[in-house]
This record gives C-alpha cells, structure tokens and sequence, in this order.
C-alpha cells in the first residue's frame, strides 16, 4: 500500500481502474439482475420475493466491508500515517453508507410478506440500524475535522472503535433469538437450493465492482479538490 502513498502514484492506478470496475460492475450487476429476475424458479415458501436476495445480501456485505475499509484505513492511519489513508476512509464512508441503507430497506421489503412485519428491534436489524448511524457519524466527523485542517486522527479512532459493531453484526442470529432467519450462506456451504443459489455471485462480485469505482472516484475528486485549494492558497500568497 506504501507504493501509492504518492498522490500521483496513485492517480495512474485508480484512472484505468475506476474505468474497469464500473463497466465490470455495470455488466455484472445488470446480467446477474436479469437472471434473478427472470431465470430463477420462486422459493417453494417465500415465493417470488426470495428474488429481493440478489440486492439484499450484496447490500448487507457491502455494509459491513466499507466499515471494515475505514478500520483499515484508520489502522494505516495511526500505525503506519499513511498519506492516503484519510482520504481513503472519507471516500469509502457514503458507498458504506449508501449500501447499509439499501440493506435496511430492502430486508425491511422482504421482511413484510415473510415475518408479518416491515420492522423488528432485533439484534440484527438493529445493529444494522447502528451501522448506518455509525456511518453518518464518520462522514459528519471527518468533514468537520478537515474543515478545521486537521490529519483525522479523531476519524481514524472513531473508524476503529466503530469496527466493534461488525461481530456483533455477523453474530447477532447466533446470539440472540431473532425473527431474522440464521445464517443461510457460509464458507462451507449453503441452505439456498442452487436452482436460486446461481445468480448471487454476479451480483455480490457487480455490486462490489461498482463499490470499488465510487470509492476511487470519490478519492480521486478529493485529491483534486486538495490540488485545487493549494493552488489557490499559493496564488492567494503571492
């Protein structure tokens, strides 16, 4: 990572790289939609809303990945001062943001015609809930701290110890009695009949294409704002 810590480094990096991963995800997002959509049978017990899967899980992992990218960056921040690193945790905050919002909505959608409720304090949905806040927090934190000029060191340590929510996230069916199914998907298989199963991996690797191009479009327009105010701070100067 220390070799793109040089802005312009970077930029030769993140141009053809955000081109890439937005029509990767484009493609991918849209074929993996239309087969959910239109190729997949209906599950035999939640019938043709099971098909809210293919945004819902995308959105969820992608909630919790971008948080897990602000630890990250926070961690390069505070150990390593990695230059960039700021930068990268204030452009990843609104994607994370963005997609843990789809993700209460959309399981709010699904959660209606399944568990007889569009909303259930349980401790899914509400540390989900305290994601999204989390993030909102981050955003509005890191803005004001580089309003004022500061490093975001503050940011860094709010992006560590906002970290604590994701086991409890990932835990919460196994902790709690929830009215939120258990976990359906795992690393050594999956309860989802591959009938249904098969479009999601377009979808999770589209959607998470898509969360990569934001973000480095994000950093990108950040640096350039930064050039930008320096400029004019060395014109204002002479």
């Amino acid at each position: 990572m220390h070799a793109l810590a040089n802005p312009t480094r970077f930029l030769r990096f993140a141009r053809p790289a955000t081109t890439w991963l937005l029509l990767i995800g484009l493609v991918l997002t849209v074929a993996g939609m239309i087969a959910g959509l239109t190729l997949t049978p209906p599950d035999y017990l939640q019938g043709e809303t099971v098909r809210i899967l293919y945004i819902h899980v995308p959105a969820a992992w992608l909630g919790m990945a971008g948080w897990g990218g602000i630890a990250a960056a926070s961690v390069s921040q505070l150990v390593w001062r990695h230059p960039l690193a700021a930068v990268a945790g204030r452009a990843t905050a609104p994607a994370g943001a963005t997609f843990a919002a789809i993700c209460l909505i959309t399981g709010s959608i699904w959660g209606r015609p399944t568990r007889g409720t569009w909303w259930e304090w349980d401790g899914r949905l509400t540390s989900m809930l305290v994601l999204f806040f989390l993030y909102l927090g981050y955003i509005a934190l890191a803005s004001a701290e580089r309003e004022r000029g500061g490093e975001g060191r503050i940011a860094a340590l709010y992006g560590l110890v906002g970290a604590i929510n994701l086991p409890i996230i990932h835990y919460s069916v196994l902790w709690w009695r929830t009215l939120h199914q258990g976990e359906s998907i795992g690393l050594t298989g999956s309860t989802i009949d591959s009938s249904i199963l098969w479009p999601l991996p377009l979808t999770m690797v589209g959607f998470t294409s898509l969360f990569g191009a934001a973000v480095l479009m994000r950093t990108r327009a950040e640096l350039a704002e930064t050039k930008v105010e320096a400029r004019m701070r060395r014109m204002g100067a002479e």
